[in-house]
């Protein structure tokens, strides 16, 4: 048997559980109003994909505003990265604590 047969056979076994399963009952679940509404009504795609896309974030101004956020956070941590007593105070402590 050629390569090409004996691969037909094994998607044929691999399709054909599938085609065998139970879908759910999809009827059952729309009410009579639903079935009774009406079709929405169609409208051109142009205005929608111009609201979709004045909706999107300028990564450009993003990115800017991020940088200068984490210029002032790593500012920040510099100066508390600090020492917060003077020399003075420290002689003074390593005096006091002999």
């Amino acid at each position: 048997m050629n390569t090409r047969a004996l691969s037909g056979l094994c998607a044929l076994a691999l399709l054909l559980p599938a085609a065998c399963t139970q879908f759910p009952a999809l009827d059952s679940r729309a009410t009579p109003e639903m079935l009774a509404a009406q079709y929405p009504a169609l409208v051109p795609v142009d205005p929608l994909l111009a609201q979709a896309t004045a909706g999107q974030v300028d990564t450009g101004q993003t990115e800017q505003a991020l940088a200068a956020r984490v210029a002032g956070l790593q500012a920040r941590a510099a100066r508390l990265r600090g020492s917060v007593l003077t020399g003075v105070e420290k002689q003074r402590l390593s005096q006091g604590l002999r």
